[in-house]
């Protein structure tokens, strides 16, 4: 079974209103008006108000091009390309070139005319208005998509969660055997997550930026990071007494992966447990001291990582 969405369903209706509004007021060639509807409804409310913007600006330049090589040479399909020649360059450099295939259309039915006269240039403008009219209130709706910026919110969280039990479970048992397969997950969705958020900001004419964007390009930051002591930890073969110690931050820090702010706290942790490393004896064996060299590093890297959610604001959970 095949799914209808809301955008399929807006188009299907805008097209028919848009149809039926140019022929009940006897318009010609009023199933353009449909056609410029199904090109203006965009994804969101800032594409298709763009989308109109540029439709509109195209077609008007479209029907001033028309009148001045159709009426000011001839009328012939020679005349049509070196007007195109013209005309596509001019949509170019005022950045309206979504408008090229609506434009077209309206070129085609004034040079089908064989002659331009004002109430031939009213009807084209009533089929512009009236297509690109409908579309934007066609588009006036949008569903929200906060529920499903949550649940993207949660699985990432959740897929953190399980990639920091494995790097606190190996710091224990070195040998232990994990697939990885949360990683390039969590990469996905972390993607997949920006992208719909950034589409919410465009279904907002007021709005400029987006708590749930902001939060998927923090976790995308970390993600970064995590990629990187994911190498480290399984290089490391040996167990001592400073893994345990940060197994057992891990383990803290996983059980508190959640939308709010509280990596200062955990900071704070992090330091006091470098502090703690720099007055415990020194390496014994060239091991133990690569060992815990990449420890080190791993701390340092954490660092990083909470320092990035601390300059993040938060969320309600």
């Amino acid at each position: 079974m095949f799914k209808i969405g809301y955008r399929t369903a807006k188009t299907a209706l805008g097209t028919t209103i848009a149809v039926m509004l140019a022929q009940f007021m006897e318009l010609e060639n009023y199933i353009s008006a449909g056609i410029i509807t199904i090109l203006c409804i965009q994804v969101t409310k800032k594409k298709s108000l763009k989308s109109s913007w540029a439709r509109l600006l195209a077609c008007t330049i479209a029907m001033i091009y028309s009148f001045l090589f159709f009426e000011g040479l001839m009328y012939h399909p020679i005349i049509i390309g070196l007007m195109l020649l013209v005309f596509i360059p001019t949509t170019v450099f005022v950045k309206v070139t979504e408008g090229i295939v609506t434009s077209t259309v309206i070129i085609f039915h004034l040079y089908n005319a064989g002659r331009i006269t004002w109430s031939l240039i009213w009807n084209e403008f009533l089929l512009i208005i009236i297509g690109i009219g409908v579309a934007l209130i066609m588009n006036i709706y949008m569903p929200s998509m906060e529920v499903k910026l949550k649940n993207y919110q949660k699985q990432i969280e959740e897929n953190l969660s399980i990639i920091f039990r494995e790097i606190e479970l190996y710091l224990i048992e070195s040998d232990r055997k994990w697939d990885g397969s949360e990683i390039i997950k969590t990469a996905e969705l972390i993607n997949q997550a920006k992208t719909m958020a950034f589409r919410e900001v465009e279904n907002h004419f007021l709005r400029h930026q987006n708590t749930y964007y902001h939060y998927f390009k923090m976790r995308e930051k970390q993600f970064e990071i995590i990629e990187r002591i994911i190498p480290l930890i399984t290089s490391i073969h040996t167990s001592v007494e400073q893994s345990k110690m940060i197994a057992d931050f891990i383990h803290d820090l996983r059980i508190h992966i959640h939308p709010g702010n509280t990596a200062h706290r955990f900071l704070v942790q992090l330091i006091e447990m470098k502090q703690s490393f720099e007055n415990m004896e020194l390496p014994q064996t060239r091991e133990e001291f690569e060992v815990r060299a990449a420890l080190l590093h791993f701390i340092r890297e954490m660092e990083s990582y909470l320092i990035i959610k601390s300059q993040f604001k938060g969320m309600d959970r």
